[in-house]
């Protein structure tokens, strides 16, 4: 039986700041356990919510050295959904109010995350095949392995594999700052291993150090490669071009399933779900003090309000689409200041359009993806994306940007063959989004049909979490087969 340990910095259900946890959390789950024996290991935060805190089991203690500094490692774990998670324990570096604070103090925990996951092995009894790390928190682990433990006999058959889940954030930082944290030796820290335009790189170590890289789509994994999505790091990756896959995310279709949805007041399928999200939806508008009206266009966002999710689109021509267009709103998220305010100021002036939640609900969330008509996403970069995923599960129809995973997932709507499950468009332009906007709504007014065929092919689409599984599976066994 092959053993994988996934090393991230968050996984669902017990932390969760975005996707990556969703990722983390669900894929292990989905791997064959007669072949397979995937388990995680993830900070334990003294944010964790009580009730996952009381579920955990003191394992044992031990120290490790982190450069000249000695410190406290607990390990606790429990066991959620069959899968095993360990729980790296140290008040000092994961106490506070979130999972992530400024850089300088995020360097050295998620040094000392990486070093004690690899020390806590033979205290575990689980010596992995390879371990599955995530985004630059555990970049070090593959650096740490290969050069502080290489040589010795349970560590140096160990293979690592390094996901991306959004390469803008990368760890960087001081380069005598992270000799000092890492007591790495000063040879690595090179413009050929971590060192990146002057400063230390927790992500390039982990794609320098690494067997194999992997990112959250194949689109964005060509991305990656160009100067204008390689975040200054494009010639590493074109580097790795022979050992980087693009394997696209999924979706836990257990939790996200309109036929039983607890958060949902009617359940459907994509054979009645014109009658069951119908239902919903006049709900929905109900609650969040909408005008209640079944026929009008209910358009629906789940996101972080920054620029990468595109808000700075919406902010263009929220004015003109409000004015000119008859249709509802319904936005949750937290992010920029600037965007919260805009929405915010938005609500007050359309009051009978638009409906804004600052802040994040699960139940909010569901109940956007099971009742809006429409769902959008005008992403200015997206690695993957889930809310398409999410939305598509639900007949939502998306309407996003051709980038990442939004392009290998939404297939836009030709009315001529009949095909698609949603509409995009190309550029990052407001009124190129304006126009498929109103495109959409003509469809879905003046072609009813149409559009619920749109909605029912999208309901059909398989995003669920098996077929990453089994990719990932045979790049594992691929890995740990090689001399």
């Amino acid at each position: 039986m092959m053993k994988i340990l996934f090393a991230a910095s968050e996984a669902v259900p017990f932390m969760k700041t975005g996707g990556l946890a969703d990722v983390t959390g669900s894929l292990p789950g989905y791997f064959d356990k007669k072949h397979f024996d995937v388990r995680i290991i993830m900070p334990k935060y003294l944010c964790m919510d009580e009730k996952w805190k009381a579920q955990l089991r003191f394992v044992c203690h031990f120290y490790v050295n982190l450069s000249w500094r000695r410190q406290y490692v607990g390990i606790f774990e429990t066991v959620q959904n069959g899968i095993t998670y360990y729980f790296v324990d140290n008040e000092f570096y994961f106490a506070g109010d979130k999972p992530y604070h400024n850089i300088y103090e995020d360097v050295e925990k998620f040094a000392f995350f990486s070093k004690a996951v690899l020390e806590a092995l033979p205290y575990l009894d689980f010596w992995p095949d390879v371990i599955h790390c995530h985004d630059w928190q555990t970049g070090l682990v593959p650096v740490f392995l290969r050069t502080f433990y290489g040589d010795e006999r349970c560590y140096s058959n160990i293979r690592t594999v390094f996901s991306i889940h959004n390469l803008k954030f990368q760890g960087r930082f001081s380069l005598p700052a992270v000799i000092d944290i890492t007591g790495l030796p000063e040879q690595i820290f090179t413009s050929d291993k971590l060192e990146s335009y002057g400063e230390a790189n927790y992500l390039k170590g982990g794609v320098v150090y690494a067997d194999a890289v992997t990112t959250v789509s194949p689109t964005y994994a060509r991305e990656i490669m160009t100067p204008e999505g390689g975040e200054g790091l494009d010639g590493l990756m074109r580097a790795r071009e022979g050992s980087l896959y693009g394997i696209l995310n999924g979706i836990d279709i257990r939790e996200y399933d309109p036929q039983t949805d607890a958060y949902l007041a009617n359940h459907y399928n994509e054979t009645n779900h014109t009658e069951g999200k119908g239902l919903n939806k006049l709900k929905l508008q109900k609650l969040l003090g909408l005008p209640v009206d079944k026929d009008v266009f209910l358009l629906g966002m789940v996101s972080r309000m920054t620029d990468q999710k595109g808000f700075d689109l919406i902010a263009y021509v929220m004015d003109e689409l409000m004015s000119t267009e008859r249709l509802q709103l319904v936005v949750a998220g937290t992010g920029e200041a600037r965007y919260e305010e805009m929405l915010r100021y938005f609500a007050e002036k359309y009051p009978q359009k638009i409906h804004v939640t600052i802040g994040y609900s699960e139940e909010l969330a569901h109940r956007i993806y099971g009742s809006c008509d429409a769902f959008l996403m005008p992403s200015l970069f997206e690695p993957c994306g889930l809310s398409q995923l999410m939305s598509l599960r639900y007949g939502t129809v998306p309407i996003v940007r051709e980038t990442g995973g939004l392009k290998d997932t939404v297939m836009p709507y030709n009315e001529y063959e009949q095909t698609g499950t949603g509409f995009s468009f190309a550029n990052y332009n407001a009124h190129e989004m304006l126009g498929v906007l109103r495109y959409a709504m003509r469809v879905y007014y003046t072609q009813r049909k149409c559009w619920n065929g749109i909605a029912e092919r999208a309901m059909r689409e398989d995003f669920s979490w098996k077929k990453s599984a089994e990719t990932y599976a045979r790049l594992y066994e691929d890995i740990v087969g090689r001399p």
